[in-house]
């Protein structure tokens, strides 16, 4: 089975407004730039992928760092790994629960803040679906609650949805073919469905942190005025220099965004407010488009 090997082909239609991606190799050890993978980082998906070809065989189709490892904007002691892998669907209904206990930290260490890692029946992965539609859905690590989840209908869709699009886009192939050839193009009006949601989330829901929720909403504006996922920093230079009136709270999300978790700044209530305010209403009218 193939590994890494980088970024997908720019071939098909990712049914966005924007054009294609460039074809972006994975970055070596220690190579410069937004791509690069710390060495740590490296060794410990290497480990992973090894984990999950022991645990499906002839049965894995994929593996793909999604997130902000694919986006280029991974911050060690903050960031999780997202990983996206895909199955055979006649893969034993057992593995996925044998592949939670090998992957489970602290007995598999992970060095990031956490290990967010999702499992798809390859039949499903390949047609578009508003579902969250998992095998397994695996959170672990340092800085996240345990989960280990067989049963996709209890979930919110949106967030899978997004990060199936985010790995058309831009997943790093861990091993396995580009993620175009196992992954469905997204389609705009689901895509856009569900960053509403995720935007509703970010605006009630109990504990996401201030900045994040700004630098979301960022990335939130910008897909919808481009049709292409970034990285949430580049995102919020980009509403930073477009609105005025939300700078000083975007510079600030920035800079609290790039400490670790527990040292995140307090951003003012109303101001992240208002922000989420108009960050809905821009997907909203997004919404309006489509249809």
């Amino acid at each position: 089975m193939t590994r890494y090997g980088g970024e997908q082909a720019a071939s098909g239609d990712s049914g966005n407004s924007g054009p294609p991606p460039p074809a972006v190799p994975a970055a070596e050890p220690g190579a410069a730039g937004s791509r690069a993978i710390p060495p740590g980082i490296r060794a410990y998906l290497e480990r992973l992928v090894g984990r999950v070809e022991a645990v499906y065989g002839r049965y894995l189709t994929g593996v793909y760092a999604v997130g902000s490892l694919a986006l280029g904007d991974y911050r060690h002691g903050r960031s999780d790994i997202d990983i996206a892998v895909v199955v055979a669907p006649v893969a034993p209904g057992e593995s996925a629960r044998e592949l939670a206990r090998v992957l489970a930290h602290p007995e598999f260490h992970c060095p990031a803040a956490g290990l967010e890692l999702v499992v798809y029946d390859a039949d499903f992965a390949a047609t578009p679906s508003p579902r969250a539609g998992y095998l397994l859905n695996l959170n672990t690590g340092a800085a996240l609650p345990e989960v280990a989840d067989l049963d996709s209908g209890r979930a919110p869709d949106f967030w899978f949805v997004i990060d199936r699009a985010i790995a058309y886009q831009s997943g790093l192939v861990l091993a396995g073919p580009p993620a175009r050839e196992v992954l469905a193009a997204p389609r705009r009006d689901l895509v856009l469905a569900a960053i509403g949601d995720s935007v509703r989330e970010h605006a009630t829901a109990p504990g996401h942190p201030a900045d994040n929720r700004v630098l979301n909403g960022c990335r939130s504006v910008v897909f919808c005025r481009t049709g292409r996922w970034t990285a949430k920093r580049a995102a919020a230079r980009v509403i930073a220099a477009s609105e005025p009136r939300f700078r000083a709270l975007v510079v600030a999300a920035v800079r609290s965004f790039e400490r670790p978790r527990g040292a995140a700044e307090t951003l003012p209530a109303a101001a992240v407010g208002d922000f989420s305010a108009w960050v809905a209403q821009v997907v909203a009218a997004a919404q309006g488009a489509t249809r």
